[in-house]
């Protein structure tokens, strides 16, 4: 699969390394153009290329991996969203330093996501703990369990299996309204470092 990145921080980056780990390929875009990700495309190696976001929304899953902030103008500068499958792995703040959330009190965050990608299919999902927590790129990483929410039964299979691929767990909370709002920041499960014991298949909470 080729997976196509809008955005090129630390949360693109993580999610770039399990899955080039896999085979799939990517494709990294930001604001500043392809030539500025030269050195991390020759980081990251074989099957990571750079491109515009345009290109990068081509390929057949796009991740969307900026700060609130510049969210609609990443997805305008796209634009033509039909049909397109895109997970949203952002969180809605008002500010970094210090941290301050944005207003979480109407619809959800990737409800407002989905509303400026028009025809897009979105699955909420990668948002709810520090990239930190899945730096781990070997084969006996923890398997740590992210949260999937969408209106597309489709695009969260995709998702689903693509967590599942690269060695984690996905849990299926429902749609964007429901459980996009457990999810975003502000929610009961951000922060929520949960595992799973191979040996019982239980669920551990750190």
């Amino acid at each position: 699969m080729k997976i196509g990145f809008i955005g090129a921080g630390p949360v693109a980056q993580t999610i770039a390394k399990h899955v080039l780990s896999v085979g799939h390929q990517v494709v990294l875009s930001n604001s500043r153009g392809p030539e500025s990700l030269a050195g991390l495309v020759a980081e990251l190696g074989s099957g990571a290329t750079a491109g515009t976001a345009k290109e990068a929304a081509e390929q057949d899953l796009v991740v969307l991996a900026v700060k609130w902030w510049d969210v609609q103008k990443a997805l305008f500068s796209v634009g033509d969203w039909r049909g397109r499958t895109l997970v949203d792995t952002t969180n809605r703040v008002a500010s970094v330093e210090p941290l301050m959330l944005g207003d979480i009190s109407g619809r959800t965050s990737s409800e407002i996501v989905a509303d400026l990608a028009p025809g897009a299919k979105v699955v909420k999902a990668f948002n709810t703990i520090p990239m930190i927590w899945m730096s781990d790129f070997s084969a006996s990483k923890p398997k740590t369990a992210f949260f999937v929410s969408g209106d597309d039964a489709g695009a969260k299979k995709v998702v689903s299996e693509l967590i599942e691929e690269i060695g984690f767990y996905s849990l299926d909370l429902g749609s964007l309204a429901e459980g996009g709002r457990l999810q975003q920041t502000g929610g009961a499960l951000v922060g929520v470092n949960l595992t799973f014991s191979e040996r019982f298949r239980l669920p551990t909470i750190d």
